[in-house]
């Protein structure tokens, strides 16, 4: 069997400012320990996502310290940065309690940048009032990702009632014709909401980073304008 050593972005931080996620799905708990041991030799923060209880358990038996997030479906190992107020705050919402491991992704790949967040759970559009009700909260934050499966409304019609930056996230949730997200995905993406940002399938992080980017060039243009 050929071992195959992991390349990993160590200057990922200071080129982007964001740590480098690793997938842990599909490697094995050899692999994701190899990895851990080179963030954990210069001392940057691992987050390791799509990982199961049972490899989290191996895993937290060979270091010490490891946090094993179960709604998340990732671990950390090391320290998370700090809050940083200035860079404002990213509220992710779902359409339901079943896109919860996708938002709770999102939520903690921001929380590892040390960006405020909030967690808004079942304001999906087939109780438009649930939406509508935290409609005032919602404009005080700075960006919204928004996770939704079936027909993936959810990021179109918050686009069209807000002025934030929109990410929408289609989940993996629904009968039939929801055909593991497809469905969700391409309705995003023929939104008729103008200006709505949408990531792949399921890809909380990736919706996280793009939050980040947002806010941290926002912050840079407010500076320079200072």
């Amino acid at each position: 069997m050929i071992e195959i050593q992991a390349r990993l972005d160590l200057q990922r931080r200071q080129r982007l400012g964001m740590v480098e996620a690793v997938w842990g799905e599909h490697k094995t708990s050899a692999q994701i320990v190899e990895i851990l041991k080179s963030l954990q030799a210069v001392s940057e923060l691992a987050l390791v996502t799509r990982v199961s209880a049972e490899k989290a358990k191996e895993l937290q038996s060979v270091f010490e310290g490891v946090e094993f997030h179960p709604q998340a479906r990732c671990l950390t190992l090391g320290r998370t940065a700090d809050l940083i107020p200035s860079l404002g705050e990213v509220v992710v919402l779902s359409g339901g309690t079943s896109d919860m491991n996708v938002a709770a992704e999102a939520e903690l790949a921001l929380r590892c940048h040390g960006i405020k967040t909030e967690l808004l759970i079942d304001v999906g559009v087939s109780g438009l009032h649930r939406l509508l009700d935290q409609l005032e909260r919602l404009k005080t934050a700075k960006v919204l990702i928004a996770c939704a499966g079936m027909e993936g409304a959810l990021p179109t019609v918050l686009a069209g009632l807000v002025s934030q930056p929109v990410i929408g996230v289609p989940v993996s949730i629904g009968y039939g014709v929801s055909a593991g997200g497809k469905t969700a995905l391409e309705g995003m993406l023929a939104s008729c909401a103008p200006g709505l940002v949408v990531v792949n399938i399921d890809n909380g992080y990736g919706a996280a980073m793009a939050a980040l980017r947002i806010l941290k060039n926002l912050n840079s243009s407010r500076n320079k304008n200072s």
